[in-house]
């Protein structure tokens, strides 16, 4: 049975990205699941993966892109107990989830609950699941504190910020103008995108006890004095180099690490979801389930800002590059 798979044919631009048609499906190996992919996402990390620059992510094209899926099992490898075919799961892939087909490990699959759609299942996966961990454990935040996050107003952003609020801790978020007020209704002040330190310190009257920092280069000095004396900066991403803004991936590493050190009152952390994951598998899981009785609750709901045909997966990664994307960008693959 033919399937079709975006193939990255080389490191660079979105024209590098192609439909390909397979001719026959998958074969789940022992202990696992072939998954029918319904939805997956176009998000920044798949943009550094596209330019070669993300530092989890060894294998050279030509390979099939997609960090994050919500799918169907229609079939299971030898051994495979935990899943059978009809049931609904989630993944982290990191790679292959921009594909009709995937086959998977069991152990790394989430069951998806019964009432959750899978669009918004899918803003817990990636988008979701990184700022929970930020929050809860790496910076360890709690009630009656404060924090400050760059683009607020993308996946990342707007879920943070609404945990923030569910755990009651004031927010700050800087973007462009035209996010301002979906930042605003979500219950945290705006910021201007390019706001230098004073005026950080002075929208966050004094200083924030966390900055979340996805830019990197030359915002983490800014991120770095923004906080209160005892804060926490955490980065978690490169931005402005991938974008050609600036920057350098090593020496953001190695500022990171000399800030911690220095005794300026200051803790810093690089957070990468993949590499919590590889340390802590059993975080992963536990935080994704947290994630998902949220969703059921109403105490999150991912902000989604348009679901696009995979076919389209060149433009979804240009409004990507583009920062004109509010909230998270879905691809649609099969429908369920």
């Amino acid at each position: 049975m033919p399937w079709t798979r975006v193939k990255l044919n080389a490191f660079g631009g979105p024209k590098e990205m192609e439909l390909e048609t397979v001719p026959d499906l998958p074969e789940p190996a022992a202990r696992e699941a072939r998954v029918r992919v319904l939805v997956t996402s176009a998000a920044f990390t798949d943009v550094m993966i596209r330019k070669g620059m993300y530092p989890d992510v060894k294998d050279k094209p030509p390979f099939t892109p997609g960090y994050d899926m919500v799918g169907i099992v229609d079939a299971t490898g030898p051994g495979t107990t935990g899943f059978k075919p009809g049931d609904r799961v989630a993944d982290l892939t990191t790679i292959g989830a921009y594909a009709e087909h995937i086959c998977l490990p069991e152990d790394r699959l989430t069951r998806v609950p019964e009432g959750v759609s899978d669009v918004d299942a899918l803003g817990m996966i990636l988008s979701a699941v990184t700022p929970y961990q930020m929050l809860t454990r790496v910076a360890k935040m709690r009630a009656g504190q404060s924090l400050l996050i760059h683009g607020a107003g993308g996946a990342v952003g707007t879920a943070m910020l609404q945990l923030a609020k569910d755990m009651g801790i004031a927010a700050f978020g800087t973007d462009v103008p035209t996010k301002h007020d979906l930042i605003r209704s979500l219950g945290a002040t705006p910021i201007d995108a390019d706001a230098p330190e004073a005026a950080l310190l002075e929208a966050t009257v004094g200083g924030v006890d966390a900055v979340f920092d996805p830019l990197g280069g030359d915002s983490l000095s800014r991120s770095l004095h923004a906080l209160k004396p005892g804060g926490m900066l955490v980065a978690f991403g490169f931005q402005n180099e991938v974008l050609g803004h600036g920057g350098s991936i090593p020496m953001d590493f190695v500022k990171l690490t000399l800030w911690d050190w220095l005794p300026n009152g200051h803790a810093t952390a690089f957070y990468s979801i993949g590499a919590m994951r590889r340390k802590h598998p059993e975080w992963f899981r536990e935080d994704l389930g947290v994630l998902f009785e949220m969703l059921a609750e109403g105490r999150i709901a991912p902000v989604v800002a348009e679901v696009l045909a995979l076919a389209e997966v060149r433009r979804a990664h240009e409004r990507i590059e583009a920062g004109e994307v509010a909230g998270k960008l879905v691809l649609r693959v099969t429908e369920q």
